[in-house]
């Protein structure tokens, strides 16, 4: 898994990956920057009947915002990882053995695993939101209920390139603790700032090393009968 995450880590500053990189950062910034004007002009919007209570509500909202967007870059990750998950997964898989190179997703399959899990991680970061006042705790929340859904989502959208769902779900749940740990080195990604903006990258190119493992006993076995 180590080898995994440092050849992922090497990976992502090759070209190809430079060049989603930056589509990913002006796409995961735009989208904040669009929930942030609407959380904003929300907390604006509220009447009240002092002027140094709505300056107390605007800067309490102004840094439950900054808070909340740390919690956020999960979800929104996940759903940019849908945009650029198959090119990036070619460019690893070219590189790890070219004859297996896995087909594109098609896009209803794609769609329907990134909403799953970008809206269960919503759910989850919302409820790892709520324990912040309870200090490690919420840490303790936050890197967990991530490192499952990094683990699983990132998995799914690699494993489905090559297997059916059922095959998929079969090894995954083989594999669950393995899965588990994958993704918590994910979630300590996520968690760090700036570098999180990082995160669909290398856990594409580390999740795509991971599956690519994990299903060599897969593919063989077909072949062996």
């Amino acid at each position: 898994m180590l080898d995994a995450a440092f050849a992922a880590a090497a990976q992502i500053f090759s070209r190809p990956f430079r060049a989603v990189f930056w589509k990913t950062i002006l796409l995961t910034l735009g989208l904040l920057a669009l929930l942030w004007a609407a959380l904003e002009r929300l907390i604006v919007s509220v009447q009240l009947p002092y002027a140094w209570l709505e300056t107390l509500v605007s800067v309490a909202g102004g840094l439950g915002l900054l808070v909340g967007a740390a919690f956020l870059v999960t979800p929104i990750s996940f759903a940019v990882a849908g945009f650029f998950f198959d090119d990036l997964a070619r460019h690893v898989e070219e590189g790890l053995e070219p004859r297996l190179v896995g087909r594109v997703l098609p896009f209803g399959p794609a769609l329907k695993v990134a909403i799953e899990f970008g809206l269960v991680s919503l759910l989850v970061n919302a409820l790892a939101l709520l324990l912040l006042l309870a200090p490690g705790v919420n840490a303790v929340a936050f890197l967990g209920a991530n490192a499952y859904l990094f683990g699983r989502g990132y998995f799914e959208l690699a494993a489905l390139r090559h297997l059916p769902q059922a095959e998929v779900n079969r090894l995954r749940r083989a594999n669950g603790t393995y899965l588990f740990l994958a993704g918590l080195v994910i979630a300590g990604l996520a968690a760090l700032p700036i570098l999180n903006l990082l995160t669909p990258l290398f856990a594409a190119a580390f999740m795509t090393r991971i599956a690519a493992g994990l299903m060599r006993g897969a593919l063989a076995a077909p072949r062996e009968g």
